[in-house]
């Protein structure tokens, strides 16, 4: 099972948009508090539709309950625009969980400290922009995880 780990998300739309994606591809979702919305937020469950019922989500109140968790995955991979290391160049594997920070701030440095080997990124060909909706990164790394774990099996 593959991983999507939300580090402080604040967009319920976007939140709602990675639940349908991960309900709809079988990956457990991971959302890490505080949350920049409440789980019956209607943007959520709009977004979510029908599917934020039937997916396999857990709530964790800190990082520290997430990484005690038995539900936590084996390794994390921090989606970061702060490294080099492109997503396309590392083997994901079963089990993996894919990290991606809040839509304003990432995660704090601590978190990047404690992952250090295991950042990647998805290059931008435009420079002068920032970086991608938090769901369109999402959607970019899981497919390309479950590329990796389907061709491996």
């Amino acid at each position: 099972m593959l991983h999507i780990v939300l580090y402080n998300p604040e967009i319920p739309q976007n939140t709602g948009n990675i639940g349908r994606l991960c309900a709809i591809s079988s990956l457990r979702l991971h959302l890490i508090r505080p949350l920049g919305f409440t789980l019956t937020d209607k943007y959520l469950k709009r977004s979510g539709m029908d599917y934020w019922e039937s997916l396999d989500k857990h709530i964790h109140n800190d990082w520290d309950q997430f990484q005690k968790s038995h539900f936590a995955p084996q390794r994390l991979w921090l989606f970061t625009t702060k490294v080099k290391k492109r997503y396309w160049d590392v083997c994901f594997k079963d089990g993996d969980g894919l990290l991606f920070g809040s839509e304003g701030g990432g995660v704090p440095q601590w978190v990047h400290d404690q992952i250090d080997s295991r950042r990647v990124t998805i290059p931008h060909i435009n420079n002068q922009m920032r970086s991608l909706n938090l769901a369109t990164s999402v959607g970019i790394g899981a497919f390309e995880a479950l590329r990796q774990i389907d061709k491996s099996a």
